[in-house]
């Protein structure tokens, strides 16, 4: 039976499971899967790369239409380029992780960007899920489901020191701190969720209760859509 594409944003901060449901879900529905953050993140490398001075706004905004970004959206392997070249592991080094919030705080750089998403968002044809941190508000603002996770800061910390491997616990949740108060005060999209978006506390849920939560959203929403 012919299934009604859909829209699914995901919204929240980091180490609230994000990726790892967005992924999983879309896999399961088979959905498109486009990481928003990797978007930044591979910009944010090319300015790097490129050295230029990432506390200079105005550097940034005039080199924000340089690099080309193509981000692939298969759930099962997600794939970024800049410029033909991979970075998927680059992109994650801390280097890039300490710089991301500045650059993307540039106006112009979070225009580009949101270009690249629509049109991603736009030409899947059976539907994608989009997660980040301006989704619902922003850069979708009609999208089909709008889903908003949350967790406490001591659950957040907890799950990406475990992904850093021996990270310290408690500079792992000062840091988080510190980027949601970069990301929620930002004058240009900021970390928000959307008035009709649906709240998903993940602090005490395991990520395969989360997955099944959304899914449950994803599904009655096409339910709807029929």
């Amino acid at each position: 039976m012919e299934r009604a594409a859909v829209i699914v944003a995901i919204d929240g901060p980091s180490g609230t499971g994000k990726s790892s449901t967005s992924k999983a879900v879309a896999a399961q529905l088979g959905l498109s899967y486009l990481d928003t953050g990797a978007q930044y993140r591979a910009i944010t490398w090319w300015m790097v790369n490129n050295g230029i001075d990432i506390d200079d706004p105005t550097a940034i905004a005039a080199v924000a239409g340089k690099p080309e970004i193509v981000s692939g959206t298969d759930p099962a392997h997600p794939t970024i380029t800049v410029d033909g070249t991979d970075v998927a592991g680059p992109i994650r080094t801390q280097e890039v992780t300490s710089k991301v919030s500045a650059v993307s705080a540039v106006p112009e750089v979070r225009t580009r960007i949101t270009e690249l998403q629509r049109s991603l968002a736009t030409s899947a044809e059976q539907g994608i899920v989009v997660e980040g941190r301006d989704i619902g508000t922003t850069v979708l603002p009609d999208a089909d489901l709008k889903i908003f996770l949350t967790a406490s800061p001591e659950a957040r910390a907890a799950r990406r020191s475990g992904e850093l491997k021996g990270a310290d616990v408690h500079a792992t949740r000062a840091a988080l701190i510190k980027r949601d108060a970069a990301d929620s005060s930002r004058k240009a999209s900021p970390l928000a969720k959307a008035d009709d978006a649906v709240e998903v506390d993940t602090t005490d849920l395991t990520l395969a209760q989360v997955i099944e939560c959304v899914v449950t959203l994803v599904e009655e929403k096409r339910a709807a859509a029929k």
